[in-house]
């Protein structure tokens, strides 16, 4: 067998090992594989022509080369597993606690309380929130007043006899009859967790599921 095609053998190898979805061998086999190709070669090769030493070197150069592939893979494998369960742990602390996410909904808690907040972009001297139903109508209206930029918080308590479902919120904010932006931020119980596809997701008490790299603050 040739030189030439003792390359061909472990390039292909060397390929199958780095290419995912491709049908692999077992890293032992392929190095017995190829050393027994090797020894072919040296038996049969021209003894006014051998090998060279550096040709030599070559070849079990690229053998190792699968090999360590093949380890790599495996490690990086147990690695990503280890990761997984270990974010299942901690999510599990979540269950029963409260997250902040993006968003505008206002949902009323056992107590008979909504919590939710906003993210101003820069001070505001004055901050109005309204309190919206489900079909879009102002129900009730907080003075905040003034505030400064960043992440704050409200909590609101709907008056006797107004249904509690669907409701949304509004913030506006201003600073010298210019408009400040404002960015409203939900909360929501978390009920159940999953590592589903090997993301962690919250299942939360309204019903939506959302990966935990979608939450802001943990309460």
């Amino acid at each position: 067998m040739t030189t030439t095609a003792l390359n061909n053998v472990a390039g292909a190898a060397t390929t199958s090992g780095a290419t995912a979805g491709a049908k692999q061998s077992n890293a032992a086999d392929m190095s017995e594989r190829f050393l027994k190709l090797l020894v072919t070669q040296l038996q049969n090769q021209d003894p006014l022509n051998p090998m060279e030493n550096a040709e030599l070197t070559s070849q079990m150069a690229q053998i190792n080369t699968v090999t360590g592939i093949e380890k790599l893979n495996t490690s990086m494998q147990s690695i990503g597993d280890g990761f997984a369960q270990m974010q299942l742990l901690q999510g599990t602390n979540l269950v029963g606690r409260s997250v902040m996410l993006d968003g505008n909904n206002l949902f009323v808690g056992e107590e008979g309380k909504a919590y939710a907040g906003y993210e101003l972009s820069s001070a505001a001297s004055n901050v109005r929130i309204e309190v919206l139903n489900a079909a879009g109508v102002t129900i009730d209206t907080i003075s905040a007043g003034e505030k400064g930029s960043g992440r704050q918080s409200f909590d609101w308590t709907p008056p006797v006899g107004v249904a509690t479902n669907g409701l949304t919120f509004r913030v506006t904010g201003t600073s010298g009859g210019s408009t400040v932006q404002a960015k409203p931020l939900t909360f929501d119980a978390v009920t159940a967790i999953n590592n589903n596809g090997g993301t962690l997701t919250l299942e939360l008490a309204s019903g939506q599921q959302v990966p935990y790299s979608q939450v802001r603050a943990i309460s």
